[in-house]
Order: C-alpha cells, then structure tokens, then sequence
C-alpha cells in the first residue's frame, strides 16, 4: 500500500478526488470513501468523505496524519483505489494472492486547481443517503445518486434545510415537535423528518395539517411506507382553533395562502413556538383594500406595482408584530421549488426581547386596510 500512499503525495497537485471502494470487512458500514485534496488556511489536506448508518460525514487530514489514515483504515478494509487525476485515471487492485497491482487508463480531467474547504458545495443531504422522499420525488435515482436534470431542485431543497440548520445545528434537546400548516403533498415535510430523525438525531415528532382528505390519506400511507412513525396527517384548517398540539417547538408554512399565513404565525406567537418557518404566498388582503396617499401614491398607479408593494407591506408588517411578540426575525430570500418570484421567507426565532417601533395601526387607518395577524393579536 505505499505504492499509493507515494503516487498520492507524487501527484497531489493534479488530483481531482480519490475514490476507495470494494469493501475486504463486508461488516463496515463504509462502503466508499471519496476524498479530495483541498487547502485549509494555506495548507494543503486531504478531505476523506463517506457514508456510515446512512449519515454523511467529512474530515481533514494533513499528509503526515493521513498516512496513519491510509494505513490502518484503507490498507486493512479495502481492495481498490481509483486516482483520478489530469488526463489519467491510476487504479490499484489488491490481488487474491495478497500483491498490488497498477492499471492506467486515460480520462478527461484538465487543469486541476486544489480548491478551498468551501469550493464545492457541501450539502445537507448528500448524494447516496438513502432519502426515499427524493427518489419518489424523481430527484435521485433508485440507487441514490442524483438525477442530472433535477439538480437545481436537489439544491433548492438543501437551501431549505440549510436555513432550518442554521437554527437546529446547536439544539441540545433529544426530542423536537414540529407542526407543518398547509402540508400539501409536498415532500419537504418527508425530508424535514429525515434530516431531524437520520442526520441530526433528534427523536423528531411532526404533524401536518391540510383541507384535503385525499393529501391527508396519501400522505399518511407515504409516512407509513418510509417507516416515519412520529410522522402524522391530519386534516385541519389554520384559521380554526383546535386542541393544542403541547410543547411545540416549530411551526413550518410554506405557501401557506394569503391569510392562511397569519394564522399560522398567530398559533406560533399564542402558543409560544421558538422556530418559525414560513414562505407567504398570495397575499391578497392588503391589495384588495389598499388606497395611496401622499408622497406613496405613485405605487398604486399600476396593477403590478400595486401588488408587489402590497406583498411587501404585509411581509413586512408581519415581521415587525413577531418581533413586538418577541421574536428576532430575518426575512431570507428563498428559491421557491416551483420558481416562483414569491421567494421571501420569515425565519422568527423566540427571543422575548420585544421591540416597539412602527404605528401599524396608525397605518392602517392612513391607507384604509386591514392586516391579518395584526388583527388578530387585537383581539
């Protein structure tokens, strides 16, 4: 094995990535490992990736610690590594008798540069996690590897759990309970269950709420088939009171429409959620009733205009009540599955430093309209 370990270090420059496979202990759970040379505060290292118990991980290895890392995990537990580096792909084959032997062959890899820890995108939900929610979805294969055509939605859905990570990467508690209003037959509810349950082992406990009997029941035999347990349907409209689900800790709506989405972050603010998720959609109410005065009339000239300013009030002004309830909030641009322009989500985290700043009311009544979740918290 130290012929490699010396093309390695020979031809580190010109390496793409280094893939070591055909398992010698069938009782690993690694049944590949990738790894790539990148540099790390001016420093070039070797990034070892891999698989184990359906969780991906990745480390850093500098050259004189990866020697010990070839040495007793590579040497001793696999038969083949492959080298792909600039215009030749080098294979070595541990032979039944014990020897090793080098093969050549001629590829398509020019002009390696060794990028930074960051120069390719580390997602979430890496290629070869066993996801179903993504097969079903068409976005990998039935052997988990990534379909090309739907790599933009790959990535859409990883920006979705990457902002709900940015929150749960330091949650220390075991168990999460998750409310999903306005579920739909999306999957992101199934990958959500995933990535808590799977990745960051939480025992993950989600409910999701729709009008639609049929959703319901699909949903629930798509939960029961991935073996998602603590994953429920239920049918049930937001704007409804309804027994309380206890101890919520996030509410999650996405596309919820108009004020569907008002009564959403009202049951979070009434029940005192710490995580709020949520996409609007269609904000109807202020620019049906919405009249220009003043120094802003020239926004209500023209229909489109009229509309997007209108979503922007209401978006805004439901940022500004969660953050007077205790909230700290980020309005985050996010790429809509469908591409749609309604990209803007609230991320509201549960703070209690409660701020006073704009009249709503005041506004309101200047430009005669009505805004939901304002409205409601009135009451």
């Amino acid at each position: 094995m130290s012929k490699i370990l010396e093309e390695i270090k020979q031809n580190l420059g010109k390496i793409k990535k280094i893939i070591v496979s055909d398992v010698l202990n069938k009782k690993t759970d690694i049944k590949k490992l990738e790894i790539r040379p990148i540099f790390v505060k001016n420093n070039t290292v070797l990034q070892v990736e891999y698989v184990a118990n359906n969780k991906a991980f990745q480390k850093n290895y500098d050259l004189g610690d990866f020697d010990n890392f070839f040495n007793s995990n590579i040497a001793e537990n696999y038969k083949q590594v492959l080298i792909k580096k600039e215009g030749e792909d080098v294979s070595f084959f541990l032979n039944p008798n014990g020897k090793i032997k080098r093969k050549t062959g001629a590829n398509d890899v020019k002009n390696v540069e060794i990028g930074g820890n960051n120069r390719e995108k580390s997602y979430i939900l890496r290629e070869g996690l066993e996801i179903p929610a993504l097969v079903d979805l068409g976005v990998f294969t039935k052997d988990y590897k990534i379909v090309k055509s739907k790599y933009d939605k790959f990535k859409q859905i990883n920006k979705f759990i990457e902002i709900v990570d940015d929150e749960l990467k330091n949650y220390n508690k075991k168990q999460i309970k998750i409310l999903d209003f306005g579920c739909g037959k999306s999957y992101l509810t199934f990958i959500l269950y995933y990535y808590c349950v799977y990745i960051r082992g939480i025992d993950a406990t989600i409910i999701g709420y729709d009008l639609k009997t049929d959703v319901v029941e699909n949903c629930n035999k798509i939960a029961e088939k991935y073996g998602y347990t603590n994953l429920k349907f239920e049918i049930g409209d937001v704007k409804k009171e309804r027994e309380q689900f206890n101890n919520v800790d996030m509410i999650i709506s996405l596309h919820a429409c108009d004020t569907a989405t008002d009564y959403a972050l009202f049951y979070a603010i009434k029940y005192n959620v710490k995580y709020i998720f949520s996409v609007p959609c269609c904000q109807h109410q202020i620019n049906s009733s919405i009249k220009g005065f003043g120094d802003y009339e020239l926004l209500f000239k023209d229909g489109i205009i009229k509309e997007r300013f209108s979503a922007l009030l209401t978006d805004a002004i439901r940022a500004q009540v969660l953050r007077e309830n205790g909230y700290s909030v980020d309005m985050i641009e996010f790429i809509d599955f469908a591409h749609s322009p309604k990209n803007i989500m609230i991320r509201a985290i549960k703070n209690n430093s409660k701020q006073k700043i704009y009249d709503i009311e005041k506004l309101e009544e200047k430009y005669n309209f009505k805004q939901e979740l304002f409205e409601l918290l009135k009451k």
